[in-house]
């Protein structure tokens, strides 16, 4: 009797290591999840601090162009609004987080492509500088969010896996969403000539 008494208990002790080290793994990748999350939020503030300076670079050369740089402020500011906890990173949250960094993407877009309209514009110090650095912040950018994808499927495949899935379960560790491609970006632009 008392040996099945000691079995039990090892066994009890055992059970209680697995689930303490399985626990303590999670919150350790979540803390990586939420990490990595704040690097994509700090690239994305970074790209929207520099656009003001851009549009007022653009506006002093391309006064009618208004319209485009309109279209750039209100996406930024769209853009800012749109916030997005690391706590709840679901698919259809990041989605909209993704929709409207995309559309600050296609303003920005039209706004570069505006430059090449105006010679003196692209040969001022101040706009290559600008677009220098929104270039650079545009592949951090893609860095980021590349490293965001592979912290949380790490993360992901840790909790969703046996027997791991049901200690995550016990202490509702879900699953985290992916940054996927835009629709837009799945289909080749078309270019005439």
């Amino acid at each position: 009797m008392a040996i099945l008494g000691i079995v039990v208990l090892g066994l009890i002790i055992a059970i209680g290591a697995y689930f303490a080290k399985s626990y303590n793994k999670m919150v350790a990748l979540d803390e990586k999840v939420q990490n990595a999350w704040g690097q994509v939020e700090n690239v994305y503030q970074r790209r929207a601090d520099l656009i003001p300076n851009l549009v007022a670079t653009v506006k002093g050369y391309a006064t009618h162009e208004q319209e485009t740089l309109t279209q750039v402020m209100e996406a930024r500011a769209k853009a800012t609004q749109t916030t997005l906890n690391a706590d709840n990173l679901t698919p259809e949250a990041l989605e909209r987080f993704s929709k409207v960094q995309g559309e600050l993407s296609g303003a920005l877009t039209r706004l570069m492509a505006v430059s090449e309209n105006y010679p003196t514009l692209k040969a001022n110090e101040n706009f290559i500088m600008l677009q220098t650095q929104l270039e650079g912040t545009e592949n951090r950018i893609s860095v980021e969010r590349k490293r965001f994808n592979d912290v949380a499927k790490e993360y992901n495949g840790f909790i969703r896996s046996f027997p791991t899935n049901i200690v995550a379960g016990f202490f509702d560790f879900e699953k985290r969403a992916y940054f996927e491609a835009s629709e837009e970006a799945k289909t080749a632009p078309k270019i005439e000539f």
